[in-house]
């Protein structure tokens, strides 16, 4: 049976070994994507109030700002505003990835909004991007339809959406476009969900994935020891012995502390790579993946629409100490304004709020409190702090990044394990002919 269970080990390993490697040195970069993206560009995302009860601009002063750079024919998708004093307002803007390939990552965009992937914002137009997540959400502020992308434009998937800018709530000076496609974690991003390989890319990495889960359970079952002598000597490393025995400690001993994270890590991650996981999460839980339906506006003909002003206003009055309200415009004549707010004691990172107003007349229409939504949707939105370590914030997204980097060196040191007992076997095999043609 060991020798079943190693065989099964190694060559699921020698598969799958680089695109893990990938994905676990791509993990490690995101995990503190959002921290290092505001230490290195700290003018889009914070200002320094000129008074301690500086008045603010309104939004529509800011979405006028917005329009003097990008044009007055700039579509507004949505606008995230916050309470802390020292951020920048976010607005974004319709349109996404160029050509057929914008038009796959909104389609695919939408796809992952109607599996109950949409942990950012609300319902979107087509081709929008919503303003949900830090940075509107990479690809996932769908809400719980998703956009569709059309051919030639983005959709609200990864890297599809529109460009954004953030505006000085104070002065009204605007910093961008920031397009998400442009930039250094997009390209890790595509790297970790996709190896930059589109759907195929995507089956590769998500293949992958699902032999993981069988290499950490049979490297448990390997790592077991038969006695008290050798579980201490397989929870410790040996640092001064040999290079083989610390190589083989590294593997051994750093494999068992972090498989049970790096198994979390791997059955999360298949949420982004197969539509029947997901299902499965909704089965599971006998849950309705759409959730409630949401109220509708009362339609009517030749009225004035609500503003941002006035829809942040009213979001304010309804839910008055929420840390940011994010708004996202109709997609037709009967929805219903969104507004989703992040509370100061959420659970964790996605567990938001939203917030239904008519949009003609701004009268609330509803609430939908995170714990209000069904047992799947709670279930699936923590999937995502889980994976990113976001779930019990700085201490678990440390933990998480020495996990992935230890997941990086796994393969190598798999692989140095297995020349050295190559070589080992080789130099039994050349004894056993000495010792036959002597005999």
């Amino acid at each position: 049976m060991k020798i079943f269970f190693r065989n099964i080990h190694l060559y699921l390993s020698l598969v799958a070994g680089l695109v893990i490697a990938v994905v676990c040195f791509t993990g490690a970069v995101l995990v503190f994507e959002k921290e290092l993206e505001q230490q290195f560009h700290p003018k889009r995302y914070r200002v320094t109030p000129p008074a301690a009860d500086a008045p603010r601009l309104s939004v529509e002063q800011m979405v006028a700002a917005v329009q003097a750079q990008a044009g007055p024919k700039a579509n507004i998708a949505g606008v995230k505003i916050y309470a802390d004093p020292t951020r920048t307002a976010e607005i974004s803007l319709a349109g996404g990835g160029p050509g057929e390939k914008g038009g796959k990552e909104g389609r695919e965009g939408g796809k992952e909004g109607r599996m109950g992937r949409g942990e950012g914002g609300g319902q979107q137009r087509a081709g929008q991007a919503g303003p949900g997540g830090e940075r509107g959400g990479r690809g996932e502020g769908q809400g719980q339809k998703g956009g569709k992308g059309e051919k030639g434009k983005g959709g609200g998937g990864e890297g599809g959406r529109g460009p954004q800018y953030f505006v000085n709530p104070y002065t009204g000076a605007v910093v961008g476009p920031y397009v998400y496609r442009d930039s250094f974690f997009f390209t890790m991003m595509a790297l970790h969900r996709g190896m930059v390989g589109g759907p195929v890319g995507k089956l590769i990495v998500g293949v992958s994935t699902l032999m993981f889960l069988f290499i950490i359970v049979t490297g448990i079952v390997l790592w077991w020891p038969a006695s008290n002598k050798i579980l201490k000597q397989r929870l410790t490393v040996k640092w001064d012995a040999s290079f083989k025995r610390l190589n083989h400690d590294l593997h051994i001993v750093l494999g068992f502390y972090s498989a049970l994270f790096l198994f979390i890590f791997a059955f999360t991650g298949l949420a982004w790579s197969f539509e029947w996981f997901n299902n499965g999460i909704f089965a599971v839980t006998n849950s309705d993946p759409k959730g409630p339906e949401a109220p509708k506006s009362e339609v009517v003909v030749s009225g004035q629409k609500l503003g941002f002003d006035q829809a942040y206003t009213v979001a304010r009055q309804q839910v008055p100490d929420a840390l940011s309200y994010a708004i996202s415009l109709p997609k037709d004549s009967t929805e219903a304004l969104r507004v989703m707010t992040t509370s100061a004691d959420a659970a964790y990172e996605g567990a938001t709020d939203e917030l239904y107003l008519d949009q003609y007349t701004g009268r609330p229409l509803g609430k939908l409190a995170f714990e209000d939504r069904n047992l799947g949707q709670r279930v699936r939105r923590t999937f995502k702090p889980v994976h990113t370590g976001a779930i019990y914030g700085t201490p678990s997204k440390i933990l998480a990044l020495i996990v992935c980097v230890l997941g990086v060196t796994f393969p190598v040191t798999g692989v140095i394990m297995w020349l050295n007992r190559l070589k080992k076997e080789k130099k039994k095999l050349a004894k056993k002919q000495v010792a036959t043609a002597a005999a």
